[in-house]
This record gives structure tokens, sequence and C-alpha cells, in this order.
């Protein structure tokens, strides 16, 4: 099984932080104005594990879970 890919939003006024399993599934939770980036842009950002997207409402991470031996 390979990595499993995990987006973290914090949302910087609100002190808050999300994890969300694709950037899609950010959009089904949060809108547009309150990340302070569009869907499209943000899908087209090409962001890969380790790529951070700051905008001024929230800093948007990907990265994978980190699992251990069975």
């Amino acid at each position: 099984m390979g990595p499993i890919k995990v987006v973290h939003v914090h949302l910087i006024f609100e002190k808050k932080d999300f994890y969300f399993g694709s950037l899609s599934a950010v959009f089904e939770t949060l809108d547009e104005d309150r990340i302070g980036i569009k869907k499209s842009t943000l899908l087209h950002a090409k962001m890969e594990d380790g790529s951070v997207k700051m905008t001024k409402r929230a800093r948007i991470v990907v990265s994978h879970l980190i699992r251990g031996n069975r």
C-alpha cells in the first residue's frame, strides 16, 4: 500500500486546523472565501508531497500519513 495523502488546512484568523484526504475534499467543508483561494486555482497549483500554499487566510500543506509497521 502506498503513502496516504493528507491535506492540512490551517485557518490563520480562526486558529483552526482541518485534515483532508484530497484537495477537492477541502471545498466540501470549507468555502473559497474562508480559505482565500478558488478551488480551480488550488487544483492547478500542482501541489505535491511537502508543498505549502499560503493565502491571506490559510496555510495549506500537502503531506502523507506516517504509519508504523504492523
